[in-house]
């Protein structure tokens, strides 16, 4: 019994033995399985964050990349602005692209050195603007309630479109074109090239154009303190189309004894316009002469004076004249120290016109015609302007027959690029009977629009 207990122990040790050699040996196997696993995460990790890191160093360079060429941007833009002006030795204006597309910051730094240079208007203001021309839209529309029966008028009427081009050519001379866009067709009421660098101070227009006859005549349409014009143009001056025509002007600015302030302009055209001249031969040519004088009176009053005179040939034929003979004077006032927006303006012209005709008889006749019209116009505010007219002419074929009227106007400013009008207008005919009209006019500008002269 001894024995077999014995042997029991001894197998009980040899086995519990075994079991702990084996445990241990499992032991020893399990932690290098750990760490390999731990090992694999780390390694896992280190990746990931090299691969966010490549994918940052990538978005930095991007970002550097945009940087530069934002500054590039922003060295080279006053460049462009304040770039070299068009001479007379160098009209091209290559120097400001060149300098723009350089391709680093150092090449464009000189660049903030050129805006403190002066300027020289030598032609263009800008660069862009030799190829950018300033366009211009002008809408006119027109309403008419009342009664007329010597001079009918539309109830509604797109009047006028006006598109104007204007633009600087060269160092030497500018173009102006404006054509009228109306609902009986479409027609150039100016087109004229402008030399502005003759010698002894002249300016010299060759193109159609409207004539230095007057005020009125040389304004356009939307241009006018009233929406109709004056019976005086209409009866002896040709109407809204007026003196309009293709030829040749000269003029030029003198200094006046007094502070006077001189202007003198020669007209050559080739003779026709409207119904006051015609040209029946290529001699026919008619002519037009203007003498201006002007003078500041005070600070916010001046005076403008006028004398004019034209002669050409009439429908009758190259034996049959059409003379002219014209004078205006304009007083303003503006106090731009106090009120910027108040001002006055009154203003008369008169007319008289000799034509050449044939009389009832057929016997040769000269017809002598006056009109004239007196006007003022009052700016209230920066809104509104008030005004009134009066009008009388008589007919340049029949003198005996002298229209007369007299008309109010209302007008309404949203901005300086549109006007709300409303005109009452009375008119007595040399034919006989009278008119009573209420007309109301909605005008907007699109675009830059040159000033015209006062």
């Amino acid at each position: 019994m001894k024995k077999i207990a014995l042997l029991f122990a001894l197998v009980l040790f040899a086995v519990t033995a075994y079991a702990q050699d084996a445990s241990t040996a499992q032991d020893k196997k399990d932690v290098p399985v750990a760490a390999s696993s731990a090992q694999s995460d780390r390694d896992a990790r280190v990746e990931a964050l090299e691969k966010q890191l490549r994918s940052l160093v990538e978005e930095v360079t991007v970002l550097r990349g945009e940087l530069r060429e934002l500054r590039k941007a922003n060295l080279s833009a006053p460049t462009a602005v304040a770039g070299k002006p068009v001479t007379v030795s160098n009209p091209e204006p290559a120097v400001p692209p060149v300098a723009a597309a350089s391709p680093s910051p150092e090449v464009a730094a000189p660049a903030p050195q050129a805006t403190q240079t002066p300027t020289t208007f030598g032609g263009a203001s800008s660069n862009a603007k030799l190829l950018n021309p300033d366009i211009s839209l002008i809408g006119d529309f027109i309403g008419t309630a009342g009664r007329n029966r010597v001079a009918h008028s539309r109830s509604l009427e797109l009047h006028e479109s006006e598109l104007g081009i204007q633009a600087i050519i060269d160092p030497y001379a500018r173009a102006d074109v404006f054509i009228s866009f109306g609902e009986e067709g479409v027609e150039v009421e100016e087109g004229y090239l402008t030399f502005t660098s003759l010698p002894a101070g002249l300016l010299l227009k060759v193109g159609k154009m409207r004539a230095e006859f007057g005020k009125v005549n040389a304004i356009h349409n939307h241009a006018l303190s009233f929406i109709d014009r004056p019976l005086v143009t209409n009866n002896l001056v040709g109407g809204e189309d007026g003196i309009d025509d293709a030829g040749f002007s000269l003029s030029r600015f003198l200094k006046g004894p007094k502070d006077w302030f001189l202007q003198g302009t020669a007209q050559v055209f080739r003779g026709d316009s409207s119904n006051v001249f015609t040209a029946n031969r290529r001699q026919d040519v008619s002519v037009v002469g203007h003498v201006r004088a002007y003078k500041d009176l005070t600070d916010s009053t001046n005076l403008d004076l006028g004398a004019s005179y034209s002669r050409g040939h009439n429908e009758l034929g190259s034996g049959f004249l059409t003379n002219l003979y014209g004078a205006d004077a304009t007083l303003r006032w503006k106090p731009l120290s106090r009120a910027i927006y108040n001002s006055v303006l009154f203003r008369n012209e008169l007319v008289w016109s000799v034509r050449d005709q044939l009389s009832l008889s057929n016997s040769f006749q000269t017809q002598h015609a006056f009109g004239l019209y007196s006007s003022v116009d009052y700016r209230v505010n920066r809104r509104w302007t008030v005004g009134g007219r009066y009008d009388r002419s008589g007919h340049a074929t029949d003198a005996r027959l002298t229209d007369t009227g007299f008309s109010t106007i209302l007008t309404y400013w949203p901005s300086e690029f549109s006007q709300i009008r409303s005109q009452y207008r009375f008119s007595r005919y040399g034919q006989g009977g009278n008119a009573n009209e209420l007309l109301f006019q909605f005008l907007f500008v699109l675009g830059a629009h040159g000033a015209h002269p006062f």
